[in-house]
Order: structure tokens, then C-alpha cells, then sequence
């Protein structure tokens, strides 16, 4: 079996997960839960597919996969939104990894799923922040171990999504970054490009059902070359999150923030405005896809930092 075949039997075996257990109202359950994810179903990704330990060598108790591994079950729970504590740890994994002598008990409790790490870009809104055992510093090129800090909890644009702000009390040097936000723009562009997917399937489907003048509204011409815009634009998005998954540089992470930042956004914001003012209801599915594009375009920098950033290695 080829690594292209594994990884779509992962993708399979993810999307039945989260179908069974992660509709749009257990999602909303796990949101306002004390923990913010479905900590059951977390168990269930770590026992059955091994979310947690695919970047993790086998010497460490992982499964000894790659970046795009992981990158293929971030875009099936971004697909459904699915609160999970995946990004942050899988980032403290590589982050660990990039010690001279790498941790085997934290990097071993975290490939369980039984830790929960987090990695801190901007202390003040840090990816599973409020739910972190284990905390790696990045700064200046160097990587540091917050063998302790305080945690308080940011309310968030993105209800699917904790963040919580970081205060160091302790630290410890850990070694060079290696280019961890590399690896985060990478994998916070592959959850995008699941989202913007699924938010055009739902937008899709409601033209297909929402009359007007007697006949649905997917019927009329304009709105067929709408559909079809933003059908290639998420797939021309994906196509760049693939090769930089399977590539990771720092130019190739830059454009796939971009391009799956662009590609979510303009979904989520045709998908408010085709659905009518139903979108913008609570109660609608819509309206927290909307907040997801509008709150992981902000994440881990802006567009216009990775630009800058593409900038200075064109000229």
C-alpha cells in the first residue's frame, strides 16, 4: 500500500468518526463543555486512528508518519469543526523532537492522547491553552519548556475553538526552533481548506432546496458561475496545502496560509449572504463557519504577515 493509500484509508476512517459521533450538535455540546472538545471521542482518535502520535517517531511510542499525515486529519475535523486538542499537540510534538535529547515520557504521553501540549507563537491567544500539560516556548529562533505557567482563559470570536492567554512562571532552553510555525501554518491551512469544503457543500445544498420565483435559487445561471467560482477556489487552495504538506518550507507554508485563508473566507462570507438572513441565527450551522474563517485567518499571523514574508525571499 502506497503512503497515498494510507492516508486516504486515514481520511475514511476519520470522516466515519467524526459522522458518528460529532454532528453539528454534539459539536456544539463539546464547545460549551469544561474541556471545550469531546474528550470521548478524543479517546477514540487516539485508540483507533492514532491522531495524536502520527509525527511521533516509533522509538517514542508513535507511528512514525509526516506532516501531511496529520495535515489529512486536521482537514477532516475542520470539515465538521470539530473541537479537538490535535493542532496544539501534534505543534508540542515537533517542537519536542527538535531537542537534543528529546523527552520520551512527555513526547509518549502526548502520542497517547493522555497529554495535551500546546505551542505559544503569541502568549496571548494560545491553541489549547486553557488545557495544556505541556508548553513549549518559541521565540528568536529558540524553543524553551514552560515547566510552569498560569493559564487564563480569552474569549474567542470562534466558539469551536479555545484559546487561552499564557503567563511563563518557569522555563527551561530547549533547543533550536526548527521552524514550528511552519509546521502550524501548514496544519492550521489543511483544517481551513476542510472547513471552506464543507462550508460550500451546505451552501451548495440550500440553493439547491431555497426558492425564489417559483424554482430553486441554484437554478439561475449567476449563481451556478458563483458555485463554480468558489468550487475552484477551494480545490486550487487544497492543491497548494497538498504540496506543502508534503513539502514543508517556509515559502511553501506561506502560501498555503494564504491561499487556504482567501479560499475560506470568501466561502464563508458567499455562504452567509446566499443563505439569507437564516445564516446568521444561532441555531444555523452557518454562522459559526463564518466565525471559524474570520478567527483562523487572525491565528498564527494575519495574510499579510506570511506576505510580507514571501516578499522578503522574492526580493
Amino acid at each position: 500500500m502506497t503512503a497515498s493509500d494510507e492516508r486516504e484509508l486515514l481520511r475514511a476512517t476519520v470522516a466515519a468518526l467524526v459522522a458518528k459521533h460529532a454532528s453539528p450538535a454534539a459539536v456544539r455540546k463539546a464547545m460549551e463543555s469544561e474541556h471545550g472538545y469531546d474528550e470521548s471521542l478524543w479517546r477514540l482518535l487516539c485508540e483507533q486512528v492514532g491522531a495524536a502520535a502520527l509525527v511521533v517517531p516509533e522509538e517514542f511510542g508513535g507511528a512514525g508518519g509526516a506532516l501531511a499525515d496529520a495535515a489529512v486529519v486536521l482537514e477532516e475535523l475542520g470539515k465538521g469543526l470539530v473541537p479537538s486538542p490535535l493542532l496544539g499537540s501534534t505543534l508540542a510534538e515537533l517542537a519536542l523532537l527538535a531537542a537534543d535529547e528529546p523527552d520520551a515520557d512527555a513526547l509518549g504521553s502526548l502520542a497517547e492522547g493522555v497529554a495535551i501540549g500546546a505551542v505559544v507563537f503569541d502568549a496571548g491567544y494560545v491553541i489549547n491553552g486553557d488545557v495544556a500539560d505541556i508548553v513549549i516556548g518559541t521565540a528568536d529562533g529558540a524553543l524553551t519548556r514552560w515547566t510552569e505557567f498560569s493559564a487564563e482563559p480569552v474569549t474567542p470570536m470562534d466558539p469551536t475553538r479555545r484559546l487561552a492567554r499564557l503567563t511563563a512562571e518557569n522555563t527551561e532552553p530547549l533547543g533550536t526552533d526548527p521552524g514550528v510555525a511552519d509546521a502550524a501554518a501548514i496544519l492550521l491551512a489543511a483544517e481551513q481548506i476542510g472547513a471552506a469544503a464543507r462550508c460550500l457543500e451546505l451552501t451548495v445544498d440550500y440553493t439547491k432546496e431555497r426558492q425564489q420565483f417559483g424554482r430553486p435559487i441554484g437554478s439561475f445561471q449567476a449563481l451556478k458561475h458563483r458555485m463554480a467560482d468558489l468550487y475552484v477556489a477551494v480545490h486550487a487552495a487544497r492543491a497548494v496545502v497538498n504540496e506543502a504538506a508534503e513539502a514543508p518550507s517556509p515559502t511553501s507554508a506561506a502560501l498555503a496560509r494564504i491561499a487556504a485563508t482567501e479560499a475560506f473566507s470568501t466561502v464563508a462570507a458567499e455562504g452567509i449572504q446566499l443563505h439569507g438572513g437564516i445564516a446568521i441565527t444561532w441555531e444555523h450551522d452557518m454562522q459559526l463557519y463564518f466565525k471559524r474563517a474570520h478567527g483562523s485567518s487572525q491565528l498564527l499571523g494575519p495574510p499579510a504577515e506570511h506576505l510580507r514574508r514571501l516578499e522578503s525571499e522574492v526580493f
